[in-house]
């Protein structure tokens, strides 16, 4: 009789303690992964809960983000109104602004080191700033609504050279920005999931998913679990596992200086409706963003830093951000976002015990949390 060979590097009490029955498994540890975890346990006080996680840390987008609290520019909102129906741009925001209350006050805001310095979005000429700011009362109006917040946005034309920057003619203030350390964010949330008992396994990549109406079958790279429900959170890596339209993975190159004296800027900016954003963090300036100017190769799950994306952002850091201040390149690196035609995430039941929740648009701070106690909503 021939040996069965399956699991062999697995033990009898490997397969017992860790490979038995879950009642919730979570693909992706990431803020959705985990949130929904979270939202799951504080309705089943005895449920067997399982994240599993391909990398060592989340490996999309979670802790690899810039750490913006932010919820909409007038820019990327003017240019969502002009491709995506107002009502569902404006009910995107609110889950964005929703999301980042109930990622506060999860939380709290020392845990996340949040700061509420506000945020700038730069203009280079004075037609493009006079034209967003012409929209400031209409988005102050649809903004109060949602925040119950009055003239979140305001213009400013003074900041540019307090801030020491070159070729920016102005600015727009959004006052309901912040920052956080995302770091932080996600040490103090998975602290928080294991001690609600949530069971997490790192290097597992799961590589179909089988749902047979009673049960579900996750088949990875390890062993098989098995699950009453599943919910799979992995954002821009969610074609590798299902057949879903309308998400695609977008690769955001960043980069992080040397510590820099005297940095005279805080808050957070962005540039070009949020393709390009940056901020100061311990004295140096994070500067992301440019896959606008090469979106095919960029929409990718590939974690790899191009010559073309960098040296964009260095020439902009040396051009308009610090055109007066020398620096050095300290560390780059690579996150994997979510995105699609529309910016309001998918979160749907594609099975009978299968949710699946992505589609951040690069608001996963803003918004994971709240899609994952949406994802958990859909599965009753």
């Amino acid at each position: 009789m021939p040996l069965n060979q399956r699991n062999v590097n697995l033990s009898y009490w490997e397969l017992k303690q860790f490979f038995s029955h879950y009642h919730l498994v979570v693909v992706g540890s990431g803020i959705v992964g985990v949130f929904t975890a979270l939202a799951y346990r504080k309705e089943n006080k005895n449920a067997r809960i399982l994240i599993l996680e391909r990398g060592v840390l989340p490996y999309g987008a979670s802790t690899k983000n810039a750490g913006f609290a932010c919820f909409g520019s007038i820019s990327e909102l003017s240019a969502d109104l002009l491709t995506i129906k107002p009502e569902k741009v404006w009910e995107t925001v609110a889950m964005r602004w929703n999301g980042l209350n109930l990622l506060r006050n999860t939380l709290s805001d020392k845990k996340l080191d949040y700061q509420g310095f506000g945020g700038y979005e730069l203009f280079n000429t004075k037609d493009e700033f006079e034209k967003n700011a012409d929209e400031i009362n209409l988005m102050n109006m649809h903004v109060s609504a949602i925040t119950g917040k009055k003239n979140c946005y305001s213009a400013n034309k003074l900041a540019a050279k307090t801030f020491g920057f070159k070729n920016v003619y102005g600015l727009i203030y959004n006052k309901l920005e912040g920052q956080i350390d995302t770091g932080k964010m996600m040490f103090n949330l998975m602290k928080l999931a294991r001690k609600n008992d949530i069971e997490f396994l790192n290097g597992i990549t799961v590589n179909d998913i089988e749902d047979n109406g009673k049960a579900v079958t996750l088949k990875t790279n390890i062993s098989d679990f098995v699950a009453d429900k599943v919910v799979v959170a992995t954002n821009g890596f969610a074609k590798q596992l299902l057949t879903i339209k309308d998400v695609e993975p977008a690769r955001a190159q960043v980069l992080i200086t040397k510590p820099i004296k005297n940095l005279k800027f805080k808050g957070t900016f962005n540039y070009q409706q949020g393709y390009y954003y940056f901020r100061n963090i311990d004295n140096r300036v994070l500067f992301g963003g440019a896959r606008n100017i090469d979106l095919k190769k960029e929409n990718t799950s590939e974690f790899a830093i191009t010559s073309k994306i960098q040296n964009r952002l260095e020439h902009l850091l040396k051009e308009m951000i610090l055109p007066h201040t020398k620096f050095e390149i300290d560390h780059r690196w690579v996150g994997i976002m979510g995105v699609g035609k529309e910016k309001k995430p998918i979160i749907k039941r594609i099975s009978n015990n299968v949710v699946v929740a992505v589609r951040m648009g690069g608001m996963g701070v803003a918004i994971g949390s709240l899609v994952g106690k949406q994802a958990v909503e859909e599965l009753k």
